[in-house]
């Protein structure tokens, strides 16, 4: 089933103005990681997305509110890769393991989602708790399901998750954002480690 996505007056969007309004997410993204959030402006997301100033409105009514949007679009997508990626898992410890690899593959190919998450601190509060609350949501659901058919220990599941997220997203930023764009093997190793000793049942 496809969202139907929707224009600054409300409107539903044809093919085509849904396409604009894809790059122009796409071109706030490269604007907002490489100039942060003061020094964006719209006029530097239309020339970087190609369209005229006046489209913009058409789509968005602010600056503010497509940064929000560009929030939400992340993290949609980065839930979704990771998603799509553990639910090929035939265990709780591979799904995770595959989950945490989709969202080191997210982040390499979008390292603008760490400073873009950061800048919402003080552009958009409520946008980075909307951020946070939608990855630990699905991930606490997850864990309650797991725990329930036995498959990992006793452990309280939204600690957990949020301590992993916190694990994955550290790891991200030394390697990923700071590093040269890829979580080393050894690094992915290691915390597989971690995970397993986080959840498996004691034998």
């Amino acid at each position: 089933m496809t969202d139907i996505v929707t224009g600054a007056d409300g409107r539903t969007l044809s093919s085509r103005g849904v396409e604009t309004r894809r790059r122009l997410l796409e071109a706030a993204e490269r604007v907002f990681a490489d100039l942060g959030y003061h020094d964006a402006s719209i006029v530097k997301i239309t020339e970087a997305a190609g369209v005229g100033q006046g489209t913009f409105y058409l789509y968005f009514a602010s600056k503010k509110e497509i940064f929000d949007e560009l929030v939400r679009d992340l993290n949609r997508r980065v839930r979704f890769a990771m998603k799509e990626a553990s639910s090929q898992g035939t265990t709780r410890l591979e799904a995770e393991l595959l989950g945490f690899g989709a969202y080191f593959r997210f982040t390499s190919e979008h390292p603008a989602l760490y400073r873009i998450v950061r800048q919402a601190e003080f552009v958009s509060p409520e946008m980075l708790h909307y951020h946070y609350e939608k990855l630990a949501d699905g991930y606490v659901e997850g864990l309650r399901e797991s725990i329930a058919r036995g498959e990992v220990g006793d452990i309280d599941p939204e600690v957990t998750a949020w301590a992993l997220m916190a694990a994955g997203e550290m790891l991200g930023m030394r390697f990923i954002l700071w590093g040269d764009g890829k979580v080393p093997a050894q690094v992915e190793e290691e915390l597989a480690r971690i995970i397993r000793c986080v959840l498996e049942p004691p034998q």
